[in-house]
């Protein structure tokens, strides 16, 4: 396990995941600023970790692995802990199970293809699709506690159906790129994994 910035960076949005938890069921405004504060620089991590490691040669197994991991830990947590607070609720819940399930499903194919050494290059849409979803979370993480808007749980809830339906589109574009590994096995051959967020 390479003890560099890039992994560092990842473990660091691991560990910000109880603190965040634990502010978002603490009462009170400072609690739900001091939740997003972290999250924000948890989110931040999941750019910065894959563009140093891509720019300073220091991609690995471990890395590669531990990335999307961490990634799909943050949002997980975020998401059951806003249903727990009923700042997801009502229809919105349709849309927090559609990204969850994408996320669950595509780490699935991955894995699949891992089998065989074969890389799931990550989509320009899907990037956007995780910053629709991290803004979205950021605002209901908010959830009408001292926010700086008016609307902030409406934009939150609005933002978290536009990361819905882009995960919809970009889990299909997945499965549609890779549907003849999926049934008839993935042909072997290596190549480079990207670290980014898919």
């Amino acid at each position: 396990m390479p003890l560099n910035l890039p992994n560092i960076l990842t473990w660091s949005r691991l560990f910000a995941v109880p603190v965040v938890m634990v502010a978002l069921f603490l009462p009170g405004s400072s609690a739900s600023w001091t939740a997003l504060t972290v999250f924000i620089l948890a989110a931040l991590t999941d750019y910065l970790d894959g563009h140093l490691a891509r720019s300073r040669g220091q991609l690995s197994p471990f890395g590669t692995f531990l990335d999307p991991v961490a990634d799909k830990i943050l949002v997980a947590s975020v998401i059951l802990a806003l249903v727990a607070l009923d700042r997801i609720d009502g229809w919105t819940l349709i849309a927090a199970f559609v990204i969850t399930l994408r996320e669950i499903v595509i780490s699935g194919l991955r894995e699949f293809l891992a089998g065989a050494r074969r890389a799931l290059p990550v989509s320009r849409l899907a990037k956007w699709k995780t910053a629709v979803q991290m803004v979205a979370l950021g605002l209901l993480i908010l959830g009408g506690h001292g926010d700086p808007l008016p609307n902030t749980q409406w934009l939150g809830e609005a933002s978290l159906w536009l990361a819905a339906i882009l995960s919809v589109i970009t889990g299909l574009d997945y499965f549609r790129a890779h549907l003849g590994d999926v049934l008839n096995g993935p042909a072997a051959h290596p190549t480079k994994q990207d670290t980014a967020a898919e």
